[in-house]
């Protein structure tokens, strides 16, 4: 049996793998495909992604496909600056299965 402080820490790391659901009009049409876009962690692996997501929402997957957007170029006070990269991950659910972003 697993100790209880070492699964917390597991529910804890899964968090921080999951950033935020991304929730636009282009990944709207990809929901009708039994998919969901998340914002992960640029370490994290798909295996990671594809556990994270299956320990949290309680849901099969059954593929994960990722995206590295690069940060864009800005000014600020005169310099240059570029934002961070982010990563999204467009994860499959199994058929009859579903995410709902209620409360978002």
């Amino acid at each position: 049996m697993a100790n209880p402080s070492t699964q917390n820490k597991t529910v804890f790391a899964d968090y921080c793998i999951l950033r935020a659901p991304v929730i636009s009009e282009k990944f709207a049409s990809v929901s009708e495909c039994n998919q969901v876009c998340f914002i992960v962690d640029n370490k994290a692996s798909k295996k990671d992604i594809k556990n994270a997501v299956e320990r949290v929402f309680d849901v099969n997957v059954v593929s994960v496909q990722t995206i590295i957007r690069k940060g864009k170029q800005r000014m600020f006070k005169g310099r240059r600056a570029r934002l961070g990269d982010k990563k999204h991950a467009i994860v499959r659910l199994a058929d009859g299965q579903r995410i709902a972003f209620d409360g978002v």
